[in-house]
């Protein structure tokens, strides 16, 4: 028999019990009364060992539900629960983080099937979700996969936290270890050269030649650099301030002296109202996708033209949206990768560079001291004139 424990300034009932395989467990029961936690913790028991079915279970805990709260425990499909569950997450997220949530469960719903999409979500095991995993990673690479997985992990875990779901199934599914990798193991994006960028701009038009120099000269992401505006330029503190939409993180970045210049030129052809943007027909552009994937492309075709990658044709070869395409180790995303390593060529502390790129986690930045302007200051200008 399980057993529980109330712990000091807890209300509630922990369970301690132990699986088939005799790993120990210990869960709050959320009740606060002992003979309603040592039912859950006996539940809990019962399914960790496997003695008795999962819908045998759920029956049980659905009556002990019903008998605590007076009403019946939570039951959704998984197609139901996962319509409930974007329609939360659309306000609460951008619009390319919605469609890869949107992307992710349809997949998964597909790989079901749709019997299996129409059945009580408790029924997903988390085998289905290793399948699902190891199908997608013989065609993705590495990241994406990934990425598939987590987003399920915080699917399952909504519904774990709302009672649909007796135990996460995905929360033990592991990540791939090579998740860096290609779907063949290839390498992940590199830095540009100075004469590959050199090559892209005598190929590009005055816009994407502003963007390029936008996006070596402050390690920034496309879709946050084609939003600029000139509310976002302060050219007497000679700083660049804006909010990235992927992390919500607020940077304030120096203006080196080749961006100073290159954005002076700009001033003289589009100065006007502060909401004026710097790139407007790629403003209008993420206005109206809501995503800058449209704009990744015209990039790739930029790499076509200047001889960095295979030119694209366009057209469709029947290979499908999941399907593996034929990857590239260069893309726009490169010229951050090319400001990270131009700044640590020049000796620029690391906690330096961080600050300056402004880096994706808050964890990985609590490990970075706090950095000085004057240290950033000294970080732009290191970086080379175009």
């Amino acid at each position: 028999m399980a057993s529980i424990l109330r712990r000091p300034r807890s209300k509630y009932w922990h369970a301690f019990f132990r699986n088939s395989a005799g790993k120990a467990f210990c869960r709050s029961t959320k009740f606060t009364t002992r003979r309603e936690a040592q039912k859950v913790a006996d539940l809990w028991e019962i399914t960790a060992q496997k003695k008795k079915s999962a819908q045998h279970i759920r029956s049980v805990f659905t009556s002990l539900f019903k008998e605590v709260y007076g009403e019946s425990m939570p039951v959704a499909s998984l197609k139901k629960f996962v319509g409930t569950w974007l329609e939360q997450k659309k306000p609460e997220t951008s619009a390319a983080t919605y469609l890869a949530y949107q992307k992710t469960t349809d997949s998964f719903m597909e790989a079901l099937g749709p019997e299996k999409a129409d059945k009580d979500l408790s029924e997903v095991t988390r085998a289905d979700i290793i399948k699902f995993r190891n199908d997608l990673a013989t065609h993705l690479s590495g990241t994406t996969v990934n990425r598939y997985v987590k987003i399920l992990r915080m699917v399952f875990k909504a519904a774990h936290r709302d009672g649909y779901v007796l135990e996460n199934p995905a929360e033990h599914v592991e990540i791939l270890k090579n998740g860096k990798q290609g779907a063949k193991g290839t390498a992940g994006r590199r830095p540009f050269t100075i004469p590959e960028i050199q090559a892209i701009l005598s190929v590009a038009d005055p816009e994407w030649r502003s963007l390029i120099k936008f996006g070596l000269y402050t390690g920034q992401r496309l879709g946050d650099l084609a939003l600029l505006t000139w509310e976002n330029v302060d050219l007497e503190r000679n700083e660049l301030r804006l909010r990235t939409r992927k992390t919500g993180k607020n940077l304030t970045i120096p203006i080196s002296s080749p961006l100073q210049a290159h954005i002076l030129s700009l001033k003289d052809s589009l100065d006007g109202p502060g909401t004026t943007p710097l790139h407007p027909e790629s403003f209008q552009t993420i206005e109206r996708q809501g995503r800058a994937v449209s704009l990744s492309n015209q990039f790739a075709d930029l790499l076509g033209q200047a001889g960095l990658r295979k030119k694209k044709d366009h057209q469709n070869h029947g290979i499908g949206r999941n399907a593996k395409r034929a990857g590239s180790n260069l893309s726009f995303h490169s010229l951050r990768h090319t400001a990270v390593s131009l700044l640590k060529d020049a000796g620029i502390p690391q906690a330096v560079v961080q600050e300056l790129i402004g880096h994706d986690s808050e964890a990985m930045s609590q490990l970075y001291t706090h950095v000085g302007v004057e240290a950033l200051r000294k970080a732009a200008a290191s970086l080379p004139v175009l």
